[in-house]
C-alpha cells in the first residue's frame, strides 16, 4: 500500500472521528426507535401498541395527534423505560451466538395544555409534547452507522433523540383532527486541514452543522356515537375509529474533508466525502378501532410500512453503499402490514389492567447481504400492564397517575447468509429476547 493511500485511510478515520466526536459517543447504527420498536409511555408498550392511538397521554402526539382532544386537562409526564435485548446469531465458526446485548435506557418527559383560552373564539386548540433521550440522558445526539462481516440487527440499536411535538382541535361531532411533527436532525461537518505523513496536522479549521428535519404526522379520529347520534343512545355509543399518516424520516449525517499533504498531496488537496443515516422510520398508515364499555375498553389496529423506500436511501449511503453490489444482490426490504389487539379493564375505582399482542413480519427480504449482513427476523409481541390513580393528595388540585409496563419480544428463528470482507460464507440463525420495562407519572392540571 503508497504512502499516499495509507494517508487517505487516515484521513478518512481523523475526519469522521473528529466530525463527530462533538456529537456523540459511540452507539449501535439503528433502523428502528423508540416509538415503533417498543411504544413510548407504558401504556403503549403494554398493549403492544396496540390502543396507542387512543391513549389521551402525550404520546398521542406521536401515535394519533388527534386524540389530544380527548381530555380537556392539561397533562405532565414523566417516565423511564429500560429495554434489555439479547439478540444471537447462531454460526459454526463462532465462540458464542450473542451479538449484541447493549441495553437501552429512556428518559421522557411530555406535557399537554389548552390554548385555547389564548383565542377570542372559546374553542378548545391541545398543544402537546413528547421528548425522549438515550441512556437515561447522557447520550443526546449518539450516532453510528457500519458495515460488518459478523451481522448487525436490522432495527434494534440506540435512537437517542426521540421528539414530537404537535396540536389538535375538535371540528365536528365527535370528529377530532391533529398534526405533530417528528423532530430528526440532520448533520452536516466539514473539516480541512494541512498534514505531514506521519499524520502531524496544522491549520486544522472544523465545522458542525446540525440543522432540524420535521417530518408530519396526521391524525383523525371520530367518535361515532357522537357523530351520528349526538342528542340520544344508539348501537354506535362506544365505537371509536382513527386514521393517522406518518411520513418518513431519519437522521442523517455528513462529512466532508479536505486534506493536503506537504510533498504528497498539493493544493487543492486530498477531498473526503461521507454520506449516511441512521434511525430510519418507514412512511407509515395506520388504521384502528375500539370499542369502550363500562370501565373496559377492547381495540386494535392494522399498521402498514412502506420498508421499500429504505432501498433508495442505502442507494445514496456512502458507508451502505450498494452501488458497487450487482443488482441481484443488493438489500431489499418489503412493505408490511402488522396487525395489532389489545384490551383494558378497571379494577374498581383506582387501578385499571391492560395487555395486548401483536405480530410483526420482518421488512428485510433478503437473506444474504453482502457487507451490510444485515439480521432481522419476525417477531410476536405480549405485553401487560397496570395504572393506579389516586384521586385525593394533599397538595395537588387533580388526580395523579402512576403507569407501569412489561413487554417481551420474541424474535422468531431465520437463517441468513453471512459474507465477510474477503467474500467468504458462512451460515448463521439469527433469533433473540427482548424484554421491556416502562414506568411513568402523570400529573393533571
Amino acid at each position: 500500500m503508497s504512502g499516499s493511500h495509507r494517508f487517505a485511510v487516515r484521513a478518512l478515520t481523523l475526519a469522521i472521528a473528529t466530525s463527530t466526536a462533538g456529537l456523540a459517543t459511540t452507539a449501535s447504527a439503528s433502523m428502528g426507535n423508540l416509538g415503533t420498536t417498543y411504544g413510548v409511555m407504558p401504556v403503549d408498550v403494554a398493549t403492544a401498541q396496540s390502543l396507542s392511538m387512543f391513549n389521551d397521554q402525550v404520546s398521542a402526539t406521536y401515535y394519533n395527534p388527534s386524540y389530544l382532544t380527548s381530555d380537556e386537562r392539561g397533562e405532565l409526564t414523566t417516565g423511564i423505560l429500560h429495554a434489555e435485548q439479547e439478540l444471537r446469531s447462531s454460526r459454526s465458526d463462532a465462540d458464542g451466538d450473542i451479538i449484541s446485548d447493549s441495553p437501552s435506557q429512556h428518559v421522557l418527559i411530555g406535557m399537554k395544555t389548552n390554548l385555547g383560552s389564548l383565542t377570542r373564539f372559546n374553542h378548545p386548540i391541545y398543544l402537546g409534547f413528547i421528548a425522549g433521550v438515550e441512556k437515561y440522558g447522557k447520550e443526546l445526539l449518539a450516532f453510528s452507522s457500519e458495515t460488518s462481516e459478523t451481522g448487525q440487527f436490522l432495527q434494534y440499536g440506540k435512537e437517542p433523540l426521540f421528539l414530537n411535538i404537535g396540536g389538535a382541535t375538535p371540528l365536528w361531532r365527535g370528529i377530532s383532527g391533529g398534526f405533530s411533527v417528528r423532530v430528526t436532525l440532520e448533520a452536516q461537518a466539514q473539516l480541512d486541514a494541512v498534514s505531514t505523513l506521519g499524520g502531524e496536522t496544522t491549520r486544522e479549521r472544523l465545522s458542525v452543522n446540525a440543522e432540524p428535519s420535521l417530518k408530519s404526522i396526521l391524525g383523525t379520529t371520530i367518535k361515532w356515537g357522537e357523530t351520528f347520534c349526538p342528542d340520544s343512545s344508539c348501537f354506535l355509543d362506544g365505537w371509536e375509529s382513527a386514521v393517522t399518516y406518518r411520513t418518513k424520516s431519519s437522521a442523517s449525517t455528513a462529512v466532508n474533508s479536505n486534506i493536503i499533504v506537504t510533498q504528497t498531496i498539493p493544493d487543492p488537496g486530498l477531498s473526503l466525502a461521507v454520506a449516511t443515516i441512521d434511525s430510519f422510520q418507514p412512511e407509515t398508515i395506520a388504521l384502528g378501532t375500539q370499542y369502550k364499555g363500562d370501565g373496559w375498553r377492547i381495540g386494535g389496529s392494522i399498521e402498514q410500512q412502506n420498508w421499500s423506500e429504505l432501498e433508495d436511501e442505502f442507494g445514496r449511503d456512502t458507508i451502505r453503499d450498494q452501488q458497487s453490489v450487482s443488482p441481484g444482490d443488493r438489500i431489499r426490504f418489503d412493505d408490511i402490514l402488522i396487525p395489532r389487539l389489545g384490551a383494558e379493564m378497571d379494577l374498581g375505582q383506582h387501578f385499571a389492567i391492560r395487555g395486548g399482542l401483536a405480530y410483526e413480519e420482518s421488512p428485510l427480504k433478503t437473506t444474504r447481504n453482502e457487507e451490510l449482513n444485515y439480521l432481522d427476523t419476525d417477531k410476536i409481541v405480549v405485553g401487560v400492564g397496570l395504572s393506579a390513580t389516586y384521586s385525593r393528595t394533599r397538595l395537588l388540585a387533580y388526580p395523579v397517575r402512576l403507569d407501569l409496563g412489561y413487554q417481551y419480544q420474541q424474535l422468531q428463528e431465520r437463517d441468513f447468509t453471512i459474507v465477510d470482507f474477503d467474500g467468504n460464507e458462512q451460515q448463521a440463525t439469527a433469533d433473540g429476547d427482548i424484554h421491556v420495562v416502562s414506568g411513568s407519572i402523570t400529573l393533571k392540571f
